[in-house]
């Protein structure tokens, strides 16, 4: 059976996602919160952070840069592309 949402990112009640993102409070609060549109987004967006800032996803600097830009995507609303970004012409 399919789970909906209601969406903090998108505003919209969308399909939830199948299970937790990752163990934890955080995990319990994004799989209850956003929709796999938006979670499939921001999985996009962190490919993209960390190829442009070239992170070592294992270190921990990187995972602290990494959950801060996660929450600002996905909760917030100052999040920034990374410095230099030029979006794909149409």
């Amino acid at each position: 059976m399919t789970r909906y949402v209601n969406c903090v990112k998108l505003g919209t009640t969308e399909e939830g996602l199948n299970s937790l993102p990752f163990p934890g409070v955080k995990g319990q609060y994004i799989y209850d919160n956003i929709s796999q549109k938006a979670w499939k987004e921001w999985v996009s967006m962190q490919t993209m952070l960390i190829n442009e800032n070239r992170l070592a996803s294992f270190e921990p600097k990187a995972k602290k840069m990494i959950e801060e830009e996660r929450e600002k995507f996905l909760f917030g609303s100052d999040f920034k592309m990374p410095e230099g970004y030029i979006p794909p012409k149409s």
